[in-house]
């Protein structure tokens, strides 16, 4: 992983939230792209549709999350040549393991959140490691504001554990408007504290009448 002694990854920051709800998903993430302490541009988006309602949001070093992108892009064209269908989130999320397990040794420097509908038109959000270890919840973050915001999330909605039998879907209790206003509040939070999150917040709802876009703005400095 390392080139005549230097590190040959760069952490462009960025932070990505996801909540899954029961007939909704909630994805977002802000679109400040920076270097240390140089932003590079403000309107920079993490978020990438992928399949059949469900989208990838990513942070990291951007060189790799674009490879990763169109890869995964690719194999999705040619399963919808080969099936005749758009893939499904579970899917994809299967997908997406696969392909950063494949590059372990020399891994994609992106952590990812892959959110969207099931077969059963309930949300599902997947989080992710740097080499492919998943895992279904009902809520996530990544990115470099991911240490403010996931207690903010854990104490407003602590999903029960996987472990307690019998199995519970691993879904919030919110309500889609209420899942929106916390997303924008939690990143209004992060904002004041990380400096590599800011500028914009980019938040794609998923629902069975489609994909929507929402941006507001958040602090530039």
């Amino acid at each position: 992983m390392s080139r005549r002694g230097d590190w040959v990854y760069e952490n462009n920051g960025g932070t990505c939230v996801a909540i899954a709800g029961a007939d909704y998903c909630v994805v977002a993430a802000d679109t400040r792209l920076s270097v240390g302490y140089s932003i590079l541009t403000r309107d920079h988006s993490k978020i990438c549709d992928l399949a059949d309602k469900c989208v990838l949001a990513s942070s990291g070093f951007q060189g790799d999350i674009k490879a990763l992108q169109k890869n995964l892009a690719a194999r999705e064209l040619l399963y919808q040549h080969q099936h005749n269908k758009r893939m499904s989130c579970p899917a994809m999320a299967q997908l997406l393991s696969n392909t950063l397990y494949y590059k372990r040794f020399f891994p994609y420097y992106a952590f990812n959140v892959l959110g969207g509908l099931d077969s059963e038109g309930k949300g599902c959000v997947f989080t992710y490691d740097a080499v492919g270890s998943y895992e279904r919840t009902g809520y996530s973050a990544q990115g470099t504001g991911s240490t403010l915001i996931m207690p903010v999330l854990d104490n407003q909605l602590k999903s029960p554990s996987p472990l307690l039998l019998p199995v519970r879907d691993a879904v919030t209790p919110l309500s889609e408007s209420e899942a929106i206003d916390l997303v924008k509040d939690v990143f209004a939070s992060a904002t004041e504290r990380d400096i590599y999150t800011g500028d914009k917040l980019e938040i794609v709802v998923i629902n069975k009448a489609g994909t929507m876009r929402e941006y507001i703005d958040l602090r530039k400095d």
